[in-house]
């Protein structure tokens, strides 16, 4: 049998070298296409395997952000025995990575893609349609590193269709915009210029805007399932469940993944300038440096309140996300001197286990 290749998975110069001194004790490369639980599948040069990580790996782990996520690469080692598993020994450096504040009280981060291209941000035309929630996909997009493109779809079923373009526009200056209607297959080949041999492409938005539909299209069958959105709020059912990594017949992979019912930010300063730079633009132009734009002389913001060329909307989806970014530096500060905390615990009591050894 021969050694599949693992360039059209992305594989490249950057992670060849990154995966050099793993060559050199004996492990071999792999992509993560799929996880559950604590089980990952993997693509290898001698095929998909399963594996697991490390007690090590786990032990050494800061955090879920230092894991294998889907689309990762990662340094494995072949059990023994004719069983096609594996252990992974370490995760290569990323590319990119798409993450969010997982879901709950702790502020932790959570990797929802790694080594992603391009991301389609997939917004419904129906009456789901959500600018501000679409400003949050935009700020992971911008921090992840990968390049966003916003896939605007449901098209046949749009009310007001060019002001909602235009909205889309305002707030995503620069950022491509592709009309299509994935249920009648109209648009799809509007798709295809983001995506080919070696290119990641994640699907990202809300239950119910079409992503597995926009993935069967472009595999031209079935593979994804997909479900009626509900009636009367057009909010769709968890069609999708898990993150999986697919290749297309036509070259690239594309990555399904399920909506996402909490989406709370991280600290992304990246994310927020790139996401708001009308609005941080305007607020470098007041004539105070510590403006606080409730009132005083000289501000920009208000001006532009006042003439309509700042929506009030917008501005206050951007004061928000700035205050909520303030929440999580400052339990993220919290968190990491409780992760240094325990690790100066356990280095105490290894070093006072090795005192009584000798």
């Amino acid at each position: 049998m021969s050694a599949l290749s693992l360039e059209p998975y992305g594989w490249d110069a950057f992670f060849a070298e990154a995966f050099a001194p793993h060559a050199r004790a004996g492990l071999m490369p792999g992509r993560v296409l799929l996880q559950h639980n604590k089980i990952y599948l993997v693509c290898t040069r001698q095929g998909e395997i399963y594996a697991e990580v490390t007690g090590r790996v786990l032990h050494e782990a800061r955090g879920r952000e230092d894991l294998p996520a889907v689309g990762d690469w990662v340094a494995l080692r072949p059990a023994g025995g004719e069983g096609r598993r594996a252990t992974i020994h370490a995760v290569l450096p990323r590319k990119s990575k798409f993450s969010r504040k997982a879901a709950g009280s702790r502020t932790e981060e959570q990797v929802v893609a790694a080594n992603v291209d391009t991301v389609f941000l997939v917004a419904g035309l129906d009456n789901d349609f959500n600018p501000r929630r679409l400003e949050r996909y935009l700020i992971m997009s911008h921090e992840s590193g990968a390049r966003p493109v916003v896939v605007l779809n449901k098209a046949d079923l749009a009310e007001d269709l060019e002001e909602k373009v235009r909205e889309v526009e305002r707030i995503a200056p620069g950022v491509p915009v592709v009309l299509m209607s994935a249920r009648r297959g109209e648009g799809v080949e509007r798709l295809l210029p983001f995506i080919w041999t070696g290119q990641t492409v994640a699907l990202m938005g809300s239950s119910g805007v079409g992503k597995s539909t926009i993935v069967n299209r472009l595999l031209g069958d079935e593979a994804q399932r997909t479900q009626e959105v509900r009636s009367g709020d057009d909010r769709g059912k968890h069609t999708t469940t898990h993150r999986e990594l697919i290749l297309l017949p036509g070259g690239g992979l594309v990555m399904d993944t399920p909506g996402m019912r909490e989406l709370q930010l991280l600290v992304s300063d990246r994310g927020l300038r790139e996401t708001f730079d009308d609005v941080e633009t305007l607020a470098a132009e007041c004539r105070f440096s510590d403006c606080r734009h409730e009132g005083e002389p000289g501000c920009r913001i208000r001006e532009a309140l006042a003439d309509g060329t700042l929506a009030a909307a917008r501005f206050e989806s951007y004061r928000k996300m700035l205050a909520e970014m303030a929440q999580a530096a400052v339990r993220q500060e919290q968190r990491a001197a409780q992760v240094e905390k325990g690790r100066v615990k356990r280095l105490t009591r290894a070093y006072n286990k090795s005192k009584k050894r000798y």
